[in-house]
């Protein structure tokens, strides 16, 4: 998904030419774009209209660009201000940053510098509300944690990956987990760290999945002021933050190669340099690190730096999906049930039983995060203290049990264009093969390639 959809942006300059022009070189890099002349009328569209970016000329009449942040500020709309200002004006753009402005940017200066400003801006927001969902899921998971229960487990599977964990907390040793998204690898993570010897140290958490490799490195290593465009003031990376602590990183299979070096050599050494810095600076943390990945074939294709696999995977825990331990699901379906409806003043809540046994039926490839959300949906939708059948998604009253078997192939939605069709490829001549053995005419003629195609195929599929 490119990083442009659905993202709003509205461009305030009293030039209604350089409006035009600034609006369509957004649109062709996919944006959604409005436009106005000045502040005024800029807050009465973000009265009717949400905006993730407003990008605004500071000079300008009826009410400048600093007016308009302050108004937006004092408003609470939820949008981030970059200011275009003159040369002569970079003393108020640098005020107006200090009232909120994200940055500035100088009129007359290459348009990339804008582009690149806005990418990064929307970048933020977008891992902004993607770990807002992620921990909100985790947060209700994880408190209860304290009294071990949405820890405790009827499933034995579960019960011996508690066990594993708790002896790999007390060892200094890199943990690594494997498993499904939702499926609750940074609970698993907290956990270790609430076992372990730095438990009254900082616990921070980072989705390397949803950020890029410049925006990922600043809020790994940190930075010095002026370290790039933007940069305004020193920050701290989260290597130092966890110094004490742990580091729990996730989906660290959707790191570039290039950061994987400089992660290792952090890793390795345990000092770090502030991007912008030449001053290495002595951490000490433990590192937990997760992905739904499969690394050992993301090596293979070179996409995964061996060596920092290595150094990862010095305990490997694999987490069960919530299809693997269905003995589980009725711990959560009551306590999600207790939480949402103490949450929505509802009461006592009623389920019948085949309505339950429609939930302990499903199979969840979303885990136990999806669980979470079909459970606050049947409360929201629920009358008199009563859940409905009929409240349930349509998948689940289907019958239809979304199982691997079921799906197409596995995908984590981080496979690059090449890798996606490959895997439908692949499992598009297994069903072929299913369906005519002892046929391989006909399924080349299905395929449309010739016989000799369809062996190399084979080969390159490892399919007998």
């Amino acid at each position: 998904m490119m990083i442009t959809e659905n993202i709003r942006i509205l461009v305030v300059d009293d030039e209604q030419d350089y409006c035009d022009v600034l609006k369509m070189i957004l649109e062709a890099k996919g944006y959604q774009v409005m436009t106005c002349n000045n502040g005024q009328e800029a807050l009465e569209l973000l009265e009717k209209h949400s905006f993730d970016v407003v990008v605004s000329d500071l000079s300008m009449p009826v009410m400048d660009g600093h007016e308009l942040l302050l108004e937006i500020k004092a408003r609470g709309y939820d949008t981030e201000v970059l200011m275009l200002t003159a040369f002569g004006t970079i003393e108020k753009a640098v005020e107006a940053m200090k009232a909120g402005a994200y940055t500035y940017v100088t009129k007359g200066t290459d348009t990339e510098v804008l582009l690149m400003e806005i990418k990064r801006v929307t970048e933020m927001r977008k891992a902004t509300k993607e770990n807002k969902i992620l921990k909100e899921t985790n947060e209700i998971l994880k408190e209860k944690l304290d009294e071990g229960y949405m820890l405790q487990s009827n499933s034995p599977k579960y019960n011996q990956l508690l066990m594993l964990a708790e002896r790999a907390a007390a060892s200094e040793a890199n943990i690594l987990i494997f498993g499904e998204s939702g499926a609750g690898k940074e609970v698993l993570a907290s956990f270790i760290h609430d076992k372990s010897n730095r438990k009254s140290g900082n616990f921070m958490e980072l989705n390397c999945q949803a950020l890029s490799e410049s925006i990922l490195e600043s809020e790994l290593f940190g930075h010095e002021k002026g370290a790039f465009t933007g940069a305004s003031q020193k920050r701290i990376g989260l290597f130092e933050a966890a110094n004490g602590g742990t580091l729990f990183l996730d989906e660290i299979g959707g790191v570039s190669v290039n950061l994987q070096a400089k992660l290792l050599k952090a890793i390795e050494n345990k000092i770090i340099y502030r991007m912008g810095s030449s001053a290495p600076i002595t951490v000490d943390f433990r590192l937990i690190t997760a992905t739904n990945r499969n690394l050992k074939e993301d090596m293979d294709n070179e996409l995964f730096r061996s060596d920092l696999f290595y150094r990862l995977s010095t305990i490997v825990l694999e987490l069960p999906p919530l299809r693997e331990r269905k003995e589980d699901i009725p711990l959560f379906i009551d306590y999600f049930i207790a939480k949402y409806s103490k949450a929505m003043n509802k009461g006592h809540i009623y389920m019948d039983d085949k309505t339950r046994q429609l939930l302990m039926d499903y199979d969840y490839p979303g885990n136990v995060r999806e669980l979470r959300n079909i459970i606050e949906r049947l409360l929201v939708l629920s009358e008199h203290g009563e859940i409905k059948e009929e409240y349930l998604p349509s998948e689940i009253l289907s019958g239809k049990k979304m199982d691997t078997a079921d799906k197409l192939f596995e995908t984590d939605y981080t496979d690059t264009l090449k890798e996606y069709r490959s895997k439908a490829e692949k499992k598009y001549i297994e069903e072929l093969l299913e369906q005519y053995p002892n046929d391989l005419n006909k399924v080349s003629e299905i395929l449309s390639i010739s016989r000799r195609q369809l062996f190399n195929k084979l080969v390159e599929f490892g399919l007998k």
